[in-house]
């Protein structure tokens, strides 16, 4: 009788540990996910912050060659000026499909003068710039990629039922607007 309640009691706290355990899995997992997407979109704030500071210096090589593109300049200073503002996943992705767009602009423009194109500088601003475009685009699907497997993780069960009693909600995705992704109309 006393071995029987032993091996009962000895059955019940491998039940109770194994499910505590399971139960930590589930906790530390969902921890993970969510830090992980908070590390993507750090990386992507670094690097849209690296963007935005080369912008100036690109505006200004193009402006000693071609004065008379004031129109362009406006735009890529305004574009800038809204990233620099944006506070939200959207808003920050809504904006930096637009200043991508104005950069492609400013580079057309920049085309037309041949002079500027062998410019050593210009070369290096526009290879920066254009490296940075990459390491974003890279870095937005490594965000989006973490952010996949979280709202997953948060919507089936049991993790479900965690995600909801730690207060875990669905996150955004950084996507790109239909309208941003017509290709910039260049006229001269």
């Amino acid at each position: 009788m006393v071995a029987l309640e032993i091996v009962l009691g000895f059955g019940v706290l491998l039940v109770a540990g194994v499910a505590l355990f399971y139960i930590v899995s589930i906790i530390n997992g969902l921890i993970t996910l969510k830090n992980s997407i908070e590390k993507a979109w750090s990386n992507i704030d670094v690097l849209l912050k690296q963007r935005n500071d080369e912008i100036p210096n690109v505006v200004e090589t193009v402006k000693g060659y071609a004065k008379h593109e004031k129109e362009v300049f406006e735009n890529v200073t305004k574009m800038r000026a809204q990233m620099m503002s944006a506070g939200t996943v959207g808003e920050k992705a809504k904006a930096s499909e637009a200043l991508s767009g104005t950069l492609k602009t400013l580079f057309a423009v920049a085309e037309n003068y041949p002079s500027l194109r062998a410019n050593e500088n210009f070369l290096q601003l526009q290879g920066r710039i254009s490296e940075l475009e990459g390491q974003i685009a890279n870095r937005r699907e490594l965000y989006n990629d973490s952010v996949y497997l979280y709202n997953t993780r948060i919507q089936v069960v049991p993790d479900m039922v965690f995600a909801n009693a730690m207060g875990m909600r669905e996150k955004e995705y950084f996507k790109v607007e239909e309208a941003e992704k017509k290709v910039p109309k260049v006229q001269f």
